[in-house]
């Protein structure tokens, strides 16, 4: 119990469940919000009604009392009313620094640009598989401190660029960062910046889990470490070898054997083999979970095959790297040629890294959403493009140019909020429509 006043930013799902968390231990809390009318206020209101809250603004009285500022990922540290308050010394915490000082089972922590959420999901089902009594959440799914049990025998994680920028004391058993590209270059200045918001999940580790094949990952002060690439692997690192996934000269999987396609896939499982096995886990129910994983929703997930084309939701691909391993992923495994359908709200974000792979894997582009214009003067008439106001009048084109043998991938590179309420939504609009056609 303290009677230290902890100010909680954010009324989303983040802030109701640290709220909860400090509330039910006692603690003296006070919720703000900047924005008029949060979706979530009479939540709050209704499980905190004795608790003092602000809306409308950051800039109020509350946090002259704060002992703790206590942020949702959502809101930026920079804001200027936060970066007063930790200028005079006011602790600037997320719900991950909350877990970290209560945690006691051991924790596999996953950060990255893309893939995420799937090699979390893996690792998890993995843990499950080998006997453990594994809680998985975090940017994904359940929020942390939600996950706090005493029946929990360990602990998988996936981590935001966000909410790392607040976590001080966190020591996983094993962490990574499975790739950077550029991503939220609305809230940081560099890619460095980013990149090293993401380089703080391995502070404290005991064993760093790192992408050969992107040196942004590397990390060179834990204890110990593993890699994984999809060359050749050496010593202590997983890769290809012989069509196989290999752990150095040991042949361990056929790539045949995967039920997802892609190159983009077969990182993800590389990546999800060497966290389970710096963890301790034999291998052989880590190949089972990779032989039966189907895949997440959203996230290059096969929909349908109509006259001879396949179709793809990869609605998740929010980001030029994501979509860029969509494209390359899937292009190298087709026979034919991608039809992409791409736009959104872009986020200052730089699209010129995607010409490559959109000119050697594509036969046209459709675009749509606010970014659509920029990305055809990045593409600059070097592949066909077309414009559609709607989703709907996005597929009927690509239907219209695909040939036999060619796929069609929705993968946006960019947020859906122009169009949709978010990514889930996005993709969801777009497997209905592409079932109905």
């Amino acid at each position: 119990m303290s009677n230290q006043l902890h100010v909680v930013v954010g009324m989303g799902l983040t802030g109701f469940s640290c709220a909860s968390y400090l509330y039910k231990r006692g603690t003296a809390i006070a919720i703000v919000d900047s924005r008029p009318k949060p979706p979530q206020l009479a939540n709050f209101q209704q499980a905190f009604p004795d608790v003092s809250m602000h809306v409308g603004s950051l800039d109020c009285s509350l946090f002259d009392q704060a002992a703790c500022i206590v942020m949702s990922p959502g809101m930026s540290v920079k804001d200027p009313v936060i970066a007063k308050h930790a200028q005079r010394g006011i602790p600037v915490i997320g719900d991950i620094e909350l877990f970290a000082q209560a945690v006691t089972a051991p924790v596999i922590a996953i950060t990255g640009t893309n893939a995420k959420s799937t090699v979390t999901t893996l690792v998890g089902l993995m843990m499950q598989a080998a006997g453990f009594r594994a809680a998985v959440g975090g940017n994904l799914g359940v929020p942390v401190l939600d996950l706090l049990s005493e029946s929990a025998e360990a602990y998988v994680l996936e981590l935001s660029s966000f909410q790392l920028e607040t976590t001080y004391s966190l020591k996983p058993r094993v962490a990574t960062v499975l790739n950077v590209t550029p991503d939220h270059m609305d809230r940081y200045a560099t890619v460095t910046e980013y990149q090293q918001a993401k380089l703080r999940v391995y502070h404290d580790c005991q064993t760093a889990v790192c992408n050969r094949d992107d040196r942004l990952t590397e990390y060179a002060n834990a204890p110990s470490s593993f890699h994984f690439t999809l060359q050749t692997p050496g010593e202590r690192e997983f890769g290809l070898r012989e069509s196989y996934l290999a752990f150095g000269d040991e042949l361990l999987l056929a790539v045949r054997e995967l039920p997802v396609v892609g190159r983009h896939y077969q990182a993800n499982a590389l990546a999800a083999l060497a966290l389970g096995f710096a963890f301790g886990l034999p291998f052989a129910p880590m190949l089972d979970v990779l032989r039966e994983f189907k895949g997440l929703p959203h996230r290059c997930q096969f929909i349908r095959e109509r006259q001879g084309v396949k179709w793809y939701n990869d609605s998740k691909g929010t980001n030029v790297g994501a979509t860029q391993a969509a494209i390359e992923g899937l292009g190298r495994e087709i026979n034919g040629k991608l039809i992409l359908i791409a736009g959104g709200v872009g986020k200052n974000a730089d699209f010129h890294s995607l010409l490559p792979a959109i000119k050697q894997y594509s036969r046209h582009v459709v675009l749509i959403g606010e970014a659509a214009t920029e990305l055809a003067a990045v593409l600059d008439h070097q592949v066909p493009v077309s414009f559609a106001n709607t989703l709907s009048e996005a597929i009927e084109q690509a239907a219209q140019t695909a040939q036999a043998d060619d796929s069609v991938l929705l993968s946006p590179a960019c947020a859906s909020f122009d169009m949709f309420k978010n990514y889930e939504h996005r993709g969801e609009v777009f497997t209905e429509l592409v079932e109905q056609l």
